[in-house]
């Protein structure tokens, strides 16, 4: 990702909400790269900085998306589950919400891979590419608001400096 002059630097195992919601900007940003090529480019086949691009966010979706939601769900939502099990109840909607992400991404990165390997998608391939990436669209617009807005909100309200440095810790382990 490149570095924009004047940005806010990104936050440290020191702030481990701070993280996720830096993680939220890269996943709008990859997810705009899914959404914009295929709004674009249908009926030909990709140049080679749209195949480029692709290949980054598909990336970045694999490694930083899938260890996102590992520090959520395993960092996170236990220890929010601990402190407060009936505020949080928005938590299994966004583990419900990480699983149907994880399968529409898996599609889309069929349809993409196949895409970049031949000259085109058919009409109905790309019918689906485009379906696919306007509901993960919509399902991170939606989950982002929730987590900012209420989840990040509650956790730094009652979690206190011991259980954030054990998740900001927890963090470091999983980008070793």
């Amino acid at each position: 990702m490149a570095i924009q002059i004047g940005a806010k630097p990104d936050s440290g195992f020191d702030d481990p909400i701070g993280m996720l919601k830096d993680c939220h900007r890269r996943i709008e940003s990859f997810l705009h790269i899914l959404c914009v090529v295929v709004d674009r480019a249908q009926g030909r086949a990709l140049t080679n900085e749209e195949r480029a691009a692709v290949q980054a966010a598909l990336q970045y979706f694999r490694t930083g998306g899938q260890r996102h939601t590992a520090d959520e769900e395993q960092s996170l939502f236990p220890r929010l589950r601990k402190s407060d099990a009936q505020a949080f109840e928005e938590i299994d909607r966004l583990e419900h919400d990480h699983r149907e992400a994880n399968g529409l991404h898996t599609s889309v990165e069929h349809l993409y891979t196949a895409w970049i390997e031949s000259s085109g998608l058919t009409p109905d391939e790309t019918r689906q590419l485009l379906s696919k990436t306007s509901r993960l669209k919509q399902l991170y617009s939606d989950h982002i608001q929730v987590e900012e807005t209420t989840v990040f909100a509650r956790a730094a309200q009652v979690l206190d400096r011991n259980a954030l440095t054990a998740i900001g810790t927890e963090f470091r382990f999983r980008r070793k």
